[in-house]
């Protein structure tokens, strides 16, 4: 058993600082220690697999990044580490907990996952070392790790023991900001719908132009870059529902960079837990776009649940500071205009019509290439 200071003084030795996941008994003592640090930075996510979109923003920010979960959430983690974290060539080091390990008394269940836990990590082509429980353990296992990291721009995952690390109880008490948000309803029913093309057409007109823009993956992606492509893109190209967590890590680590997501409201939906810790953290620099054409577009048009969902007032709900739901090309304007230079989060929920067009490209630009221009462009507009 080590204490937790001596593990996260050792990861603040070589450069990092942002932390993210979902708790678990075992990881109790540790996310306590970060907390109860006001130099450390913790995001707690709605889900596991939410806290790889953050941690990927933050990468993408300049941050070395810590990813943690109990074994239970590796499920929720599998599509984000494979079509996110793989094709963009993001590392982070990820301390599982080891729930249901073969001798050690627990909940039935935790057994299956508790037998497979590592086969689930190297079937993910992801290294392991168990954590270490000895103060001299830790530097050749975060040298092992870093090397790792460093060589296959991957992630690379500690399994946590019962009683691994020492008691620390938490003394920070949790603040919250709440905000009075009333939803504006300017849909209207009678307005001609635009196209996805037409919606990002005026987005990128009317925005200031030094925005990091992330596109959710899918058709919006694809209608972004055959329109524009520029280096504060990111086209998610995998991990549906994650660029809301991504927005959030990119802007929660650069509170000067304006970010606008670009989603989908099948992406939402899969994801919306990330939309009430959005509006916990209040990135004031965030600003949402929903493009809502009751769809899965880019497999088949099959329909979606969001015409009975009201994403603006489940904003407004999830302490968003500002949500709109418009129809028109000129509400959607003006509400662009208002909420880019108004201090978020900020939500706008547009109507828009299913459909693309017939010869719609792919992104040309690989994934790590995004990743290492965006990267440049969040670095120069900070400096």
């Amino acid at each position: 058993m080590i204490p937790a200071a001596a593990f996260i003084e050792h990861l603040r030795e070589l450069g990092y600082s942002q932390y993210a996941g979902v708790p678990c008994s075992y990881l109790k003592p540790f996310i306590n220690y970060v907390i109860d640090d006001p130099t450390l930075d913790y995001l707690g996510a709605a889900s596991e697999g939410e806290a790889v979109g953050i941690t990927l923003g933050a990468h993408f920010a300049g941050r070395k990044t810590v990813t943690m979960c109990q074994n239970s959430g590796l499920g929720n983690m599998v599509n984000p580490l494979t079509s996110l974290n793989h094709p963009f060539r993001v590392p982070t080091l990820l301390i599982t907990t080891w729930r249901g390990e073969p001798g050690v008394p627990d909940e039935p269940q935790h057994e299956q996952m508790g037998q497979i836990t590592h086969r689930l990590l190297e079937t993910l082509d992801i290294p392991w070392h168990p954590f270490p429980t000895d103060e001299a353990a830790i530097a050749p296992t975060m040298d092992e790790a870093e090397t790792h990291m460093a060589k296959h721009s991957r992630p690379f995952a500690l399994v946590m023991s019962k009683d691994s690390v020492a008691k620390h109880t938490l003394q920070t008490q949790p603040t919250s900001v709440v905000t009075t948000c009333e939803a504006k309803n300017l849909l209207n029913t009678n307005s001609e719908r635009l196209t996805r093309t037409a919606a990002l057409e005026l987005t990128l007109e009317t925005l200031n132009g030094d925005e990091a823009l992330i596109a959710t993956t899918g058709k919006t992606g694809r209608e972004l870059f055959t329109l524009a492509d520029r280096p504060g893109h990111v086209y998610v190209v995998g991990g549906m529902g994650c660029a809301s967590a991504i927005g959030l890590g990119i802007a929660h680590a650069r509170p000067r960079q304006p970010v606008v997501i670009l989603d989908g409201d099948g992406a939402v939906l899969m994801k919306m837990g990330a939309l009430a810790t959005i509006g916990h953290i209040q990135p004031a620099n965030l600003l949402h776009i929903v493009l809502d054409n009751e769809a899965h577009d880019s497999t088949g048009g099959q329909a979606t649940v969001s015409p009975t969902t009201r994403f603006a007032e489940v904003a407004a709900a999830a302490n968003y500071r500002h949500a709109h739901a418009v129809t028109s090309a000129g509400d959607f304007c003006n509400s662009l205009k208002e909420l880019r230079n108004t201090d978020g989060p900020s939500l706008i929920h547009v109507k828009i019509q299913p459909g693309a067009p017939a010869t719609l490209g792919r992104p040309s630009i690989k994934p790590h290439e995004v990743r290492d221009r965006i990267t440049e462009f969040l670095r120069s507009n900070d400096s």
